[in-house]
């Protein structure tokens, strides 16, 4: 295997790990709204998942570990996908937050700080910010 080879495979893998986290926190509620599965479905083109890995991870979505990033804006930018699948729906409901939570300490946000940071990516996801703009806010909030 190349080493072009063994980075495309690693790339793949985090993107099916990330990918089922949020099928996880849509599922949370234990049904997709048409809006979660219209989200999943751009989101799965955008994370280059396979039709048949999409229905894979649809049916198993903790077959997949999630893969924290080691950059701190690349968690960003996680937590902004995961916060927008929350919020597809407009209906947040305790097993939803209570998984947002946990993944959020998952990809490596700090536990004691994680309930703060949920809060502010929801805050900030409810007011239809860009990506930019909220990586710009969570990565400047104590300021």
């Amino acid at each position: 295997m190349s080493f072009s080879d063994l980075f495309d495979s690693e790339f793949k893998q985090r993107n099916k790990g990330h990918f089922s986290a949020i099928v996880r926190v849509a599922l949370a509620d234990e049904k997709f709204a048409p809006e979660e599965k219209m989200f999943l479905d751009k989101l799965a083109v955008r994370l280059e998942i396979s039709p048949e890995e999409y229905t894979e991870i649809l049916e198993n979505p903790l077959k997949y570990p999630i893969n924290a990033p080691y950059l701190h804006e690349q968690r960003l930018e996680r937590l902004y996908d995961l916060a927008r699948m929350v919020h597809v729906d407009h209906h947040l409901g305790d097993k939803q937050e209570l998984l947002l939570r946990k993944i959020g300490v998952a990809l490596g946000f700090n536990g004691e700080n994680v309930n703060y940071i949920i809060a502010k990516a929801l805050s900030l996801v409810d007011k239809k910010v860009d990506l930019d703009a909220f990586l710009f806010e969570m990565q400047n909030m104590h300021k």
